[in-house]
């Protein structure tokens, strides 16, 4: 580890990157125009060949207001990479920005000016949007009349607002700022040998059913969906990581609050185990019924992957 945090600090930002050098610049142009650089910036360098240790060791020699730190670790995924984030992090508050995004100018200083007027000790995290570079918000922004939910923010937002219980279907990428004594409460992601992917939402699920989570309904981050992201290959994800997919999808049908969610999650098991070589994915369920139910939609579901990722 290179770089050293500091205590007076409130927020780290942390990037996972591999093999991004080509991009990376962006992200630290917009660490540099902060408007408020008390922060740390975390970079988890999951086994990059393309000269990102040395592109970064030249960033911690220039003279700026924030604290770069550098982790390098064996290629392992990026679930692996943040959790060697999540034990790294002493900051009272920690963000995810990926290495083919970048921070609005504004970014850090609204969050904690949103935190010290908002923080509680039931608080988990905060959800605030993202926006692409033609300022366009990703999905859509929360209703104005959500300000908090406790239980479940997994596409689905349930709250109450003067009484009345309402739910609201979330749309697009947002993005999470997690409360460390929370996040570290909470076992690692799941590491499954041979596979380097699982759901980078594990612990916010988890946050999610214990916490309330607070709704800062502006931009904080611009994204980018790069041609070599996991989001533009996730049928071949699918096949190279069953095991990590059906983990997350046996979660979602567990505590899911809704049908529709849980038969969702249950189509996506049986064909994510299929490809696994489960045979025995209706015994490993954790929600029988809604397996039994959607055993034929997960059969076509794997015969369409399976389509897709031979062509």
């Amino acid at each position: 580890m290179l770089g050293e945090g500091t205590e007076m600090n409130l927020i780290t930002i942390f990037t996972p990157t591999y093999n991004r050098a080509y991009c990376l610049n962006k992200c630290y142009e917009s660490m540099k125009r902060q408007t408020c650089q008390d922060f740390d910036w975390l970079i988890i360098d999951d086994g990059s060949s393309d000269g990102t240790e040395q592109l970064v060791h030249q960033w911690m020699k220039e003279s700026h207001g924030f604290n770069i730190r550098y982790v390098y670790k064996e290629n392992g995924g990026m679930h692996t990479a943040y959790n060697t984030a999540y034990e790294m992090i002493e900051t009272e508050l920690s963000m995810n920005v990926d290495s083919d995004d970048y921070l609005t100018d504004t970014a850090v200083d609204e969050i904690l000016t949103f935190w010290s007027q908002n923080k509680r000790e039931d608080v988990g995290g905060i959800y605030a949007l993202d926006q692409y570079e033609d300022g366009q918000i990703v999905g859509c922004p929360f209703p104005d009349d959500v300000k908090e939910f406790h239980g479940w923010g997994y596409k689905t937002i349930f709250y109450e607002n003067n009484g009345k219980k309402k739910c609201h279907h979330n749309k697009g990428d947002k993005k999470f700022i997690g409360v460390t004594k929370a996040i570290k409460q909470y076992p690692p992601i799941p590491v499954f040998e041979g596979e380097k992917y699982h759901s980078l939402y594990y612990k916010q699920h988890l946050i999610e059913r214990d916490y309330s989570i607070l709704i800062f309904n502006s931009p904080v981050c611009v994204v980018e969906y790069m041609e070599d992201g996991s989001s533009k290959n996730m049928y071949f994800q699918y096949v190279r990581n069953p095991k990590g997919f059906c983990d997350e999808r046996k979660f979602v049908m567990q505590y899911a609050p809704s049908r529709k969610l849980r038969i969702e999650a249950a189509i996506h098991y049986v064909a994510e185990s299929l490809l696994a070589g489960n045979r025995h994915f209706i015994t490993d369920s954790t929600n029988k019924t809604a397996t039994i139910c959607a055993a034929p939609l997960g059969v076509l579901l794997y015969l369409w992957i399976r389509k897709k990722t031979k062509e």
